[in-house]
């Protein structure tokens, strides 16, 4: 795809997140197929629990969930010795294939991404994105995508860099692929405190994403079924979390986001920096 020339003022570009955020509404390829892995090896975890650490580098995610008490406790009952480091490492071989079959399935767009996108490529925005899914996997998942009609102008997984999140070296990279500076010219949207906090640590602006993500981990059908009180209520509890992380702005899905991208630009055109001030923003 041709590159336009990038922006010299304003917002120079907008990192996405990818699971809950531009595809797989809920959240639910990776949750489903952690899930399914640790009942490979005869541990049962919860789908609340396998969400804890979303956001993450999955062998990293696998780490974190095998170093809860709880889990822990599961996985010695079953074993007869504590979770070792070299346990992430079968865990994660054991859930290369669930993830292909899964994302394979969860591949769908978000509501909103086709014309979200289609308005930062009017605008001259370029799009950048970041993920805790490794690249063989995205390869797989960007050409999904690009058969649904959306493409990014780079995909960075936490293989190219020395560390994923919440390191900011994949925003780092973005910027330098997509030929944007200062940070502080760069938004980073995303639907787990990670995300938020890879935004916080590089610099940008943070934008949380709260029903199509992990943090309520609904899928469209269960958050058509809810009554609008239902849905604001998890949205809120969504929000208090991305916020703690660190996002500037929380809206309910990447289909909301211009009227918060449009205030964030008059504040990068009035001299402002990023800022943990937060301002709610109701879809």
């Amino acid at each position: 795809m041709e590159q336009p020339e990038p922006r010299t003022t304003g917002i120079g570009a907008v990192i996405f997140d990818w699971a809950g955020t531009i595809v797989d509404v809920g959240c639910f390829a990776p949750t489903v197929s952690i899930v399914e892995a640790f009942a490979g090896r005869g541990v049962e975890i919860t789908l609340a629990e396998a969400r804890g650490p979303m956001g993450l580098e999955k062998k990293e995610h696998l780490r974190r969930l095998l170093a809860e008490p709880a889990i822990a406790l599961r996985w010695r009952h079953r074993t007869g010795r504590d979770p070792r480091p070299e346990d992430a490492e079968t865990l994660y071989r054991d859930l290369e294939p669930r993830l292909t079959e899964a994302v394979a399935r969860h591949a769908g767009l978000v509501p909103g991404v086709l014309g979200l996108a289609a308005e930062l490529r009017r605008r001259g925005i370029r799009i950048g994105s970041t993920t805790g899914y490794l690249r063989p996997l995205m390869d797989f998942l960007t050409a999904a995508a690009a058969r649904q009609g959306f493409v990014a102008d780079a995909v960075i997984c936490p293989s190219d860099v020395p560390a994923g999140r919440p390191a900011p070296w994949m925003c780092y990279l973005n910027a330098i692929s997509l030929g944007v500076y200062p940070p502080g010219r760069i938004v980073k949207i995303g639907d787990t405190p990670q995300d938020m906090r890879e935004g916080v640590n590089a610099g940008a602006w943070t934008i949380g994403v709260t029903l199509s993500g992990n943090e309520v981990g609904l899928s469209a059908a269960e958050l058509a079924a809810l009554d609008d009180g239902e849905r604001f209520a998890r949205h809120r509890a969504a929000e208090k979390r991305l916020v703690e992380a660190g996002a500037c702005y929380v809206v309910q899905s990447v289909a909301v986001c211009q009227d918060v991208l449009a205030r964030i630009e008059e504040r990068i055109l009035g001299g402002e920096q990023p800022s943990r001030e937060k301002t709610h923003e109701p879809a």
